[in-house]
C-alpha cells in the first residue's frame, strides 16, 4: 500500500483514510474495493460497499470539510464482513430521520446519499451532536 493513499494498514484488517480532499475518496474508494475483495464479496456487492464509503466520504467532505472513514473486518458469531465508519467533527445532522428520508437535503443536491448506504448495507447506525460532530457505522455481510 503506497504512503500516496494517506491510509495505513493495520492489525486485524483495518483501513484508516482521512478525508480532506476529492481525491481522498478515490484512495478511500479503491482501498474498500480491495478490502471486500479479499474478504470474498461477490463483485456486486463490492460495488455497493464501495458505492456506500464514496456517499459517506462525500458527505463528510461536503458538510464537514472532511474527516476519516475506517474499513474494518468485522465478524459476529460465525459470520463474517466488512463495516465503514465513517467519522468527521462538522455541524451535525440536526435531524437525522429528516435526513433519511429520500431527496432532503441541506445543500440542494438529490438527497439520496444517506439512505442509498442504508438500502446497499445490511446495517447502518448515525450518531450526532449538533455542533460536535457525526459518526456513521455501516455494515455488509458475507
Amino acid at each position: 500500500m503506497s504512503q500516496q493513499d494517506r491510509c495505513e494498514a493495520n492489525a486485524g484488517g483495518r483501513l484508516v483514510y482521512a478525508i480532506v480532499q476529492e481525491a481522498d475518496v478515490e484512495n478511500a474508494m479503491r482501498g474498500c474495493r480491495r478490502c471486500a475483495r479479499q474478504l470474498g464479496f461477490s463483485e456486486s456487492i463490492v460495488f455497493m460497499v464501495a458505492t456506500a464509503l464514496v456517499e459517506l466520504a462525500r458527505n463528510m467532505l461536503y458538510h464537514a470539510a472532511g474527516g476519516t472513514v475506517t474499513i474494518n473486518e468485522c465478524s459476529r458469531a460465525s459470520r463474517w464482513g466488512i463495516e465503514l465508519v465513517a467519522i468527521d467533527h462538522g455541524p451535525g445532522i440536526a435531524n437525522v430521520a429528516l435526513a433519511m428520508q429520500d431527496h432532503f437535503s441541506t445543500r440542494g443536491t438529490l438527497g439520496i446519499g444517506l439512505p442509498a448506504v442504508k438500502r446497499m448495507m445490511d446495517s447502518m447506525d448515525i450518531e450526532t451532536v449538533v455542533g460536535q460532530g457525526t459518526t456513521v457505522r455501516a455494515c455488509k455481510w458475507l
